[in-house]
């Protein structure tokens, strides 16, 4: 196929910010956990998809299967919609208060 690019689980893009390697990173509607770490506006690897341990709101508490979002204010999950980018969902229970919770990223730019 003449016309294929990439398979997308792990896309390049212009860092939007400062990002360290296995911290989130939105770019536009992308979201990805960096490979490594990155000078804003340098080329960072984000992957897309699969199960990360990765900094959350402190004061909540995670379900399985809860949606997750990306406070790209404070560089955690939440599960606060509001102003914030869905992203994935809650792969295993988090205590409240706990720092970090399981998140599975499907890939998918919303």
């Amino acid at each position: 196929m003449q016309n294929f690019v990439q398979n997308g689980a792990v896309v390049e893009v212009p860092a939007p910010y400062a990002v360290s390697s296995g911290g989130g990173a939105l770019v536009g509607s992308i979201f990805g956990i960096a490979q490594a770490d990155a000078e804003s506006g340098a080329t960072v690897a984000l992957v897309r998809s699969g199960v990360f341990t990765h900094a959350k709101t402190s004061a909540q508490a995670w379900t399985v299967g809860a949606k997750l979002y990306w406070d790209d204010t404070n560089k955690v999950f939440t599960t606060a919609a509001s102003g914030n980018t869905l992203v994935g969902v809650a792969m295993a229970v988090a205590a409240n208060p706990s720092a970090t919770g399981t998140v599975l990223l499907d890939g998918a730019a919303r």
